[in-house]
């Protein structure tokens, strides 16, 4: 029901209103009643206002139609922080005896060592057929030139920080050889040599320039190598050496000298083996995209009775990480039993580390 006094109140509240507002103009009985059909309380009062003369905010500027759908200025750059390395541009040396801090993965981890790799079909121009001499007497064996051989490798860190030293870490490594002449069933196939190697290995990481390259570890090692078998068929030696490690860019170099531990004339297997292999050995590893080449180099640098040794191999991708691999040699010492041995040879098969 409408109440009679609405609308005089209304227009007395008005002229109230206009006389209160001083400099304002008086607004129409109308203007205010429209107001207040508004039913939002919000909208409702900004009518009152404009009615009333009241001062309106000025209105935000719209910025045009096609900067609305822009997106917003970016903030202000933040202050550069230096990152680490990604571990996938450290270089193969640092990966293998994680010489940086961003390499370090702790202890007790198996890692590769030497190349892990499979050569099922491997050629020998000369297969050692009579390995054994002197005291014991052993016929031809009837070796096949085709045979096939397989490596095992891998080393694991047993303390890191030796010494209290951030540089030095102490690592285990070991590594089996076979030489299998799978394809002879004429003396049923047997493994005809398999080569253990354990080693104890003091990496100290380095950081020095000579000639272009850069010095990164000098590994203190010692190793045992054997053929496992019993006097008579026996081979092995003990050696101790120092190896240097270089690199520059995706060439990595490799310098090993090495000394024989003496045996007695009574335990020694083989007591010229130095005059076959020498005293040392240099590696030399070249990287390119997921190819690796690498080099092996062995000489007793002796002007007469010269013997050594060149072995060349060559990995490339195949199938996610498994990689095609390829291997040369040619000289003296590709297994123990051939140490004092002359031959080339040639395998082809599959890897999964080339190690370095």
């Amino acid at each position: 029901m409408t109440n009679k006094y609405d609308t005089p109140g209304r227009i007395l509240l008005a002229l109230l209103g206009a006389g209160l507002l001083g400099p304002a103009q008086a607004a129409s009985i109308t203007d205010w009643e429209g107001c207040s059909t508004i039913p939002a309380d919000v909208d409702r009062l900004v009518c009152y206002d404009r009615v009333s003369g009241r001062a309106q905010p000025e209105a935000a500027p719209v910025p045009p139609a096609d900067s609305q759908s822009a997106s917003p200025p970016p903030p202000p750059p933040a202050v550069a922080q230096a990152e680490p390395p990604d571990p996938g541009l450290l270089s193969a040396l640092s990966r293998h005896w994680e010489l940086d801090d961003e390499a370090k993965q702790g202890a007790f981890l198996f890692r590769p060592h030497r190349p892990n790799y499979f050569l099922p079909i491997k050629y020998s121009s000369s297969p050692n057929n009579s390995p054994f001499q002197g005291a014991l007497i052993q016929p031809d064996l009837g070796l096949d030139k085709l045979e096939t051989e397989l490596q095992l490798s891998f080393k694991i860190k047993g303390m890191e920080g030796i010494f209290g030293h951030d540089n030095a870490d102490l690592w285990f490594g070991y590594t089996i050889t076979s030489f299998w002449q799978a394809y002879n069933d004429t003396i049923s196939s047997p493994f005809r040599e398999t080569n253990y190697e354990p080693e104890m290995i003091l990496a100290y990481r380095t950081d020095y320039e000579i000639a272009g390259f850069r010095g990164r570890f000098i590994n203190l090692g010692m190793l045992h190598q054997s053929n496992g078998r019993s006097e008579g068929l026996s081979r092995s030696w003990n050696r101790v050496y120092a190896q240097f490690g270089f690199e520059r860019d995706n060439l990595a170099l490799l310098i090993r000298p090495w000394y024989r531990i003496p045996e007695g004339a009574d335990s020694d297997d083989n007591p010229d083996i130095e005059d076959y292999l020498g005293h040392g050995d240099l590696q030399v590893v070249y990287r390119k995209g997921r190819n690796a080449y690498s080099l092996l180099l062995r000489n007793n640098f002796k002007s007469t009775d010269n013997h050594g040794a060149v072995k060349l191999n060559w990995s490339f991708p195949l199938y996610g990480r498994l990689k095609g691999y390829v291997q040369y040699f040619n000289g003296y010492g590709e297994s123990l039993i051939d140490y004092n041995h002359n031959q080339q040879s040639f395998g082809l098969g599959v890897s999964l580390t080339e190690g370095i």
